[in-house]
């Protein structure tokens, strides 16, 4: 069974069936957690799987295998009040048990400025043979662009001609990203990127694990389609860093 094929039945025996016993099946002992939601080890998340309502499931969008890490783009209803969009990434191990996880989530948007879901769009990987031009490109994106803050060769990487824009702030093109930065801008909200934690790459799919800030402490998940040597597309969450986590592993 490949990385991807476990971190599925791991999840879906997990937060599908909602079965706390599928710890023992799919967890290593000393599993490390990064998430805000849950303590280290196994049993903070045994002890989460089993206070999971009768209205929690899980909408799985799309999965991105890379190694030794399988990265999750999702939807939780019932986690809260409102459903979350979520980033959630695993590292299996040599024996294929889940040893450390990842996350960020952010509430559902309902209208958004590009009248795309925060979701929606390509689900499976295509392009594998390119996938590590593609790390490649969105790699020197997120060091020039992102970090850098040099926008003057933005058009280097993102397509002129297709941008889609799952963001639900910012409406689709390089016009849309635009007006949207500027109007964050206007609020105190500068998209300032400092440190690129992880990169992750599956074919056409990029998934950039950042920290930075965005008017306060932020992780940045941002997910990069990639056609023809181009950035066509674009998800994103962006999760403030809480003051105080259940664990001493840091959010990264």
């Amino acid at each position: 069974m490949g990385n991807k094929e476990i971190v599925l039945k791991a999840v879906g025996e997990l937060f599908g069936d909602k079965d706390p016993s599928a710890v023992d099946r799919w967890v290593a002992a000393d599993y490390r957690q990064h998430s805000s939601l849950a303590a280290d080890g196994p049993e903070p998340l045994r002890a989460l799987v089993a206070g999971l309502g009768e209205d929690f499931r899980y909408e799985g969008a799309r999965v991105i295998a890379d190694g030794d890490l399988v990265a999750l783009h999702g939807t939780y209803h019932g986690f809260g009040p409102a459903p979350l969009v979520a980033f959630d990434l695993f590292r299996v191990d040599a024996d294929g048990r889940l040893a450390e996880h990842w996350d960020a989530l952010t509430p559902v948007v309902a209208v958004t400025a590009s009248g795309r879901t925060q979701t929606d769009g390509p689900a499976a990987p295509a392009d594998l043979d390119r996938t590590e031009a593609n790390r490649a490109l969105v790699a020197e994106f997120a060091e020039k662009v992102l970090k850098g803050a040099d926008y003057s060769v933005l058009t280097d990487f993102i397509s002129t001609e297709t941008y889609h824009q799952h963001n639900p702030e910012a409406a689709d093109g390089l016009d849309g990203f635009g007006a949207a930065a500027g109007k964050w801008a206007e609020q105190g909200k500068n998209l300032v990127y400092k440190t690129v934690h992880r990169v992750v790459a599956e074919g056409d799919f990029v998934l950039v694990q950042s920290e930075g800030e965005f008017g306060v402490a932020v992780a940045y998940w941002d997910l990069f389609r990639v056609s023809g040597g181009k950035i066509v597309e674009h998800w994103d969450v962006i999760a403030p860093i809480p003051a105080e986590l259940p664990h001493a592993n840091g959010l990264f």
